[in-house]
Parts: C-alpha cells; structure tokens; sequence
C-alpha cells in the first residue's frame, strides 16, 4: 500500500465525512471550501451543481498546496442543489426561506442534484452527476410550523434534511439515498476506486476482524 494515495474532503460537514465513514474510508484531510453558490443567469440546477463542485475541488486543492501538503493528494468534492422544475432553491439561512422552500415542496416532487468532483495529482479532473427525484406529502400548517421551529432547516438545500425529522415528508424517492443527503456512495467510490484509492481496503480487514 506503499502507493496509497491521500483524500482530501473539500467540506466541513458532518454528513458527508460521517457517509464517508460509512463505506470505510477517512480522509487524512478537511479542507472546507467556502465559494460564492449564487447560481448565474439563466443556470440549470444540473449545471449550478457541477460548477459548484469542480470550484470546491479547485479551492480546496489550492488551499491545502498553499499550506505546504496535499501536493500527492486526491481531491474529493461535492455540491447538491434541490429544484422544483428549473426554479433553484436556495440553501435556507432564514425562517422565511424555509417557510418558503416548504410551502414550494408541499404534495409536490421535485429533483436532487448531487455533483461530485475528483481531482488527481497530475491535475486530471474527474466527474459524475447523480439526479433523484422526489415526492413529498402535503404538508399541514402544523406540519410545517413545527419543523421550522426544529432549525433542521438551517443551512441545507431546500431547507431540509432527509436524514433528519423530514424523513417523515417522504412519499416516493427515486435515486440515491446517500446522494439526497449529500455525498452519493456508490459512485463516490467508484471515482475514487478508478483514480487508485483503496476503498475496498478497510473492507477486507472489517472482514478479516469479524471471522468472516
């Protein structure tokens, strides 16, 4: 395993280095990359999603180089974006855009985008893009007050949290799970399975530990 190479995690959020986890794997490194999220004129969620997360690599990437380490590194990214249509939601800082986000999901479906961004040593940059849709029940007055008054909402896509209380909204999802929360783990390891980082390693020593 003299080759192994290190993950740097572009993110600061318990989600998503919690998912990591998850399949084995923890990064020697967490490099937050905070980046303007304002999408640009007339910007698809899809595309908002995609640019978010190569910026996030690139930030991250050029802070951890700065710092003197990472050089060797690679460089894990994502970004999720939550749409109605072609409509944006935003990342809910206030009650009244939650309120709002609520109100707009209520009895309705709508996407889940979640990018992931893998960038090499050499400088190659890798890609995938996972969609899931999703139905929510309608919500009563009730419903919605009480999850605003939880603060669940604050700081996530769409203003909630599928792993969290708003679990209970779900009718119907089509896609990833993991994705939907934030970091999708099928493909997450599979892009770093191709770029040469042992993600099945830890997998063969939980084995080994267990008497499987």
């Amino acid at each position: 395993m003299a080759s192994r190479p290190e993950l740097i995690l572009a993110s600061a959020s318990p989600r998503r280095l919690a998912l990591l986890n998850q399949i084995g794997i923890e990064p020697e490194h967490l490099v937050p990359a905070h980046v303007d999220e304002t999408p640009e004129k007339g910007e698809l969620p899809r595309k908002l999603a995609q640019r978010l997360a190569d910026l996030k690599a690139l930030t991250a990437q050029h802070k951890a180089r700065s710092a003197g380490y990472g050089a060797g590194a690679l460089v894990l990214a994502a970004d999720t974006v939550v749409a109605v249509g072609r409509r944006i939601l935003p990342k809910a800082e206030t009650m009244e855009e939650a309120s709002q986000c609520l109100a707009l999901l209520s009895g309705r479906a709508h996407r889940v985008y979640t990018a992931l961004t893998v960038l090499t040593p050499s400088g190659a940059k890798r890609q995938r893009l996972v969609e899931s849709r999703i139905r929510f029940k309608r919500l009563s007055t009730r419903e919605m007050e009480a999850y605003l008054a939880s603060a669940e909402w604050r700081d996530k896509a769409g203003g909630y949290a599928i792993r969290g209380i708003a679990g209970a909204f779900v009718v119907k999802l089509v896609g990833s799970y993991t994705g939907v929360v934030g970091l999708p783990l099928m493909e997450t390891a599979s892009l770093l399975a191709g770029e040469g980082y042992p993600v099945h390693f830890n997998w063969l020593n939980q084995s080994a530990l267990s008497g499987v």
